[in-house]
């Protein structure tokens, strides 16, 4: 990396911001419900908004892989992800202003649109469309900046003790109490992406990586060239299925977002098997504890990333995976605390690695294409995840969530063991041959 990189200039900083305080929002209005509020909204089944949840994240997989195809060819990646980060807003303000049936017992269909709408937005929003404009500007640092930015996921879970208090505090539940804050700061989010982010940097007069060793002559140039090439990318749908490693990359990152924010859905259930609710000040503690881990974990990996690659780093991750599955296997409240707290290490790290491995091992102009594949599949993982640990927790306890989570920290990291770049760079080369393309790129298919 060039002497004068340093720190992330002030545009990228707000875009950083931009996507920390989307990440935020994706904690609070689709982990919240579903974590803590589930006796509120849907008291004679809470496994309705689990469900809700996985079909939100499902029918979003789909329109990521339909927007695959043509991602290159969107005009602006910022004003599409201001457009949809308005529209997930909409939602979330009907998720935070209509009111349960409290007497009923019932999940009042109004907000449930709203939970499933607000969901399917905002996992769009927060780990697609942002995440490309990362990828854009960052193509270098990508890991340094997902470990800074992730670390919303940790801290929105220590926050969810605040959430509560201020929704159960006045004695008759109010969520929008607790959820108004929340909705405030990502509202500031989006104006912040509306007035300081451009699709590209050059295009503000900062820098791809804030490294400033060419003119901005050369660096327009590039950005003009790459441009084109992304309209004509020959990683298709077809081509990327075909490759080994993108499912090598892909499932495993998939199962590290199962064991990390699946688990994170379901806190409330396993720190509640001893007697402590989302509102005591056990569980407060705990979960700030877990959120500390996390935003070490987060900001280490990351800086691992960019300085040893992205597969070690998720090497490094699954052993924290394994770890708190094997521990949390043990029916003892200490341990229960230690595999909590292991598994806040890779939480913060876990939505690094789809941007990071579609940066690391493919071309910048395929880099949008591939991550809109990767992102989509890996997502699907967590998409089940609610479900499958609730219905573990409920039937067998949650050392068997945890159980679970360790084998799959074994199966990913001999996955992940298998990816070799040099096979990516021998397909990128083979494509592009075919398709009259230049082969010279230092970066493709890096280690």
């Amino acid at each position: 990396m060039q002497n004068n990189v340093k720190g992330f200039g002030f545009r990228g900083w707000m875009l950083m911001i931009y996507q920390f305080l989307a990440n935020l929002s994706m904690v609070v209005f689709t982990n919240y419900p579903m974590n803590a509020l589930s006796q509120i909204y849907s008291p004679k089944n809470p496994q309705l908004l689990s469900m809700l949840f996985t079909v939100s994240m499902v029918v979003g997989i789909v329109i990521q892989l339909i927007l695959s195809a043509n991602i290159g060819k969107v005009k602006s990646v910022k004003n599409l992800s201001i457009a949809i980060g308005v529209a997930a807003m909409v939602f979330s303000a009907g998720v935070m202003l209509i009111k349960p049936d409290l007497q009923g017992g019932n999940l009042v269909v109004p907000w449930a649109v709203c939970y499933f709408m607000s969901c399917l937005l905002i996992i769009i929003w927060c780990t697609f469309v942002i995440g490309v404009l990362i990828g854009q500007w960052f193509p270098r640092r990508k890991g340094t900046v997902m470990g800074l930015v992730t670390i919303a996921f940790p801290l929105g879970n220590a926050l969810l003790n605040v959430f509560m208090k201020l929704t159960m505090g006045g004695g008759m539940p109010n969520p929008t109490a607790g959820f108004l804050p929340f909705f405030i700061v990502t509202c500031v989010g989006i104006l912040i992406g509306i007035v300081f982010i451009t699709d590209y940097p050059e295009q503000c007069g900062a820098y791809r990586d804030n490294d400033k060793s060419m003119t901005p002559e050369i660096a327009n140039a590039m950005m003009m060239q790459e441009i084109e090439d992304k309209k004509h990318t020959v990683w298709t749908i077809g081509n990327t299925f075909k490759c080994p490693d993108f499912w090598l990359i892909t499932l495993p990152a998939g199962m590290m977002l199962f064991g990390s924010v699946g688990m994170m859905t379901q806190t409330a259930g396993v720190i509640g098997s001893y007697g402590y609710g989302a509102d005591s000040k056990e569980f407060g503690l705990i979960m700030l504890g877990v959120a500390v881990v996390a935003i070490i974990g987060s900001t280490l990996l990351g800086l691992l990333d960019t300085k040893i690659g992205t597969r070690k780093a998720m090497m490094a991750a699954f052993g924290f995976m394994i770890a708190s599955g094997v521990i949390g296997a043990i029916q003892q409240f200490p341990c229960m605390v230690i595999a909590m707290l292991l598994l806040g290490v890779f939480m913060g790290a876990s939505s690094n690695f789809t941007v990071s491995a579609a940066v690391q091992y493919w071309r910048r102009e395929d880099f949008p294409s591939v991550f809109a594949r990767v992102n989509p599949i890996a997502n699907l993982c967590q998409a089940v995840a609610p479900v499958i640990l609730v219905a573990i927790l409920s039937s067998v306890g949650y050392h068997g969530d945890f159980i679970l989570v360790g084998v799959m920290g074994v199966v990913s990291m001999i996955m992940v063991a298998m990816v070799k770049p040099d096979r990516i760079k021998a397909m990128d080369d083979k494509y592009r041959t075919a398709a009259g393309k230049s082969l010279d790129d230092a970066l493709v298919g890096r280690k």
